[in-house]
């Protein structure tokens, strides 16, 4: 039953990465004015969901498996150095997509540490799943439209190629109840390993992005965003 849980908690999590496309295919908004305001506010939101996980899941559990040691500090500077060296070679091979870096970047460790946290801790663990399906939503929209820009993506193939990485959610799973569930430690690694990548990521690419000028909308969005992790958490700790 357990591996059929993690199973139907990553499909659903890898899910909104594909249905946010899908939404972003749907004919664009008018006027254009909205469409600019609803999308910086998707980026903004799902920034603040990703901070949110960053705040009320990944760090202090990953702390927590690490035995509360000054070692999650340079795990977190880790993290952050090593998004930047990945962006940093798609940046040099013109491949630059901050909002679908984000979400293969996140998504696999994220849904590693869920599997790992499917035995000893079964609520953080639905709590995991729903924020990764809260963040891919508004990043696979976001990606979407950033991979449609590019030459050579049409919108099929994008839907496609996002459908695939749904397939990642499951094996990066599998693996953290298999090889993670009993090496927690090596699970508190990773976990906080993503977020300072998750970090580097809001800062670097998806906060500049979701700024609009004169516009509310956007820092608004990350508001909200961060509460509804927020919320989300307290709601599980709290049952």
């Amino acid at each position: 039953m357990d591996v059929l849980h993690i199973v139907g908690l990553t499909v659903f999590a890898g899910a909104c990465i594909p249905l946010g496309g899908l939404l972003a295919s749907v004919e664009r908004i008018s006027p254009n004015w909205l469409e600019q305001e609803f999308r910086h506010f998707l980026i903004a939101f799902g920034g603040g969901i990703l901070l949110g996980a960053v705040v009320v899941v990944l760090v202090p559990q990953g702390q927590e498996a690490v035995g509360d040691s000054l070692l999650a500090i340079p795990a977190i500077v880790a993290g952050g150095i090593l998004f930047f060296a990945v962006e940093r070679v798609l940046g040099l091979r013109r491949r630059e997509a901050p909002q679908l870096m984000g979400v293969m970047l996140d998504f696999v460790p994220e849904a590693a540490a869920l599997g790992g946290l499917a035995v000893v801790s079964p609520g953080i663990a639905t709590l995991l799943a729903l924020l990764i399906a809260l963040q891919n939503l508004p990043e696979g929209f976001n990606a979407y439209r950033e991979l449609c820009e590019r030459p050579g993506y049409t919108s099929r193939k994008t839907l496609i190629f996002m459908s695939a990485l749904v397939l990642a959610g499951p094996l990066a799973g599998l693996l953290g109840y298999f090889f993670l569930s009993e090496h927690q430690f090596v699970l508190g690694i990773i976990m906080l390993v993503a977020s300072g990548g998750i970090l580097y990521l809001i800062f670097q690419d998806i906060a500049p992005q979701g700024r609009l000028d004169r516009h509310w909308g956007p820092p608004l969005g990350a508001v909200f965003g961060f509460c509804l992790a927020l919320f989300s958490h307290d709601l599980v700790t709290h049952v």
